[in-house]
């Protein structure tokens, strides 16, 4: 997990040894899903302290975290970017079925999980340290919101982008990164029309509103 905040460019070139030395790409190890599951409850639990609606709606959220969010979804997201992968970013010589042996469903969620890492700690994390400041109406509070969400998902993309370059066979990857430059143009829009994702987020989930 620190490698890939660090440097993630080395996280997924020891992805390549352990293709070559296990014959596939995903992990044989489930730890780091688990980790992560538990680091997702850990936050959603800090959340509920500070936004939730009691204990037993709290247990509610903090389950729909991991297993709708987390599993589901993420299951949901994968499976769109193996599809993505196996369908569009073939090969020019046209070698499809080669390319599907390649890519793993299963290390399309490694891929998830690894992109994933980054936004918890950028949105989430960070969310909640400033959330005295976010919860405002304020353009500075939109502002502030706006970034960390560009940030988080320029991050996801970003570990995403270089997790499916690795593989062979895959080709224009760099389309992966298209909706950071969209983000980077509709940042200030959103800002100027003082919408704040943090507001929306704590309403949604935990039912959170402030005049």
């Amino acid at each position: 997990m620190l490698q890939l905040l660090i440097s993630p460019k080395t996280a997924y070139r020891h992805t390549s040894y352990h293709r070559q030395t296990k014959d596939h790409w995903a992990r044989d190890d489930p730890a780091f899903v688990v980790l992560l599951a538990g680091i997702i409850a850990l936050i959603t639990a800090a959340y509920c302290i500070a936004f939730g609606p009691g204990l037993g709606g709290s247990l509610l959220i903090i389950l729909a975290a991991v297993i709708r969010d987390f599993l589901i979804v993420g299951a949901l997201i994968s499976l769109g970017g193996w599809l993505l992968a196996t369908r569009f970013l073939y090969s020019p010589s046209g070698q499809e079925h080669a390319i599907e042996q390649r890519m793993e469903l299963m290390y399309a969620f490694d891929v998830h999980c690894n992109s994933l890492l980054p936004w918890l700690l950028i949105v989430n994390v960070l969310q909640l340290v400033l959330s005295p400041l976010l919860v405002s109406q304020s353009y500075l509070a939109a502002a502030v919101s706006c970034t960390l969400y560009v940030a988080g998902a320029s991050s996801y993309l970003y570990i995403t982008f270089l997790g499916y370059s690795v593989l062979p066979g895959l080709n224009h990857t760099v389309l992966l990164l298209l909706p950071v430059g969209a983000m980077a143009v509709a940042l200030p829009l959103a800002i100027l029309g003082r919408f704040n994702p943090t507001r929306t987020a704590l309403w949604l989930y935990y039912g959170y509103r402030r005049a």
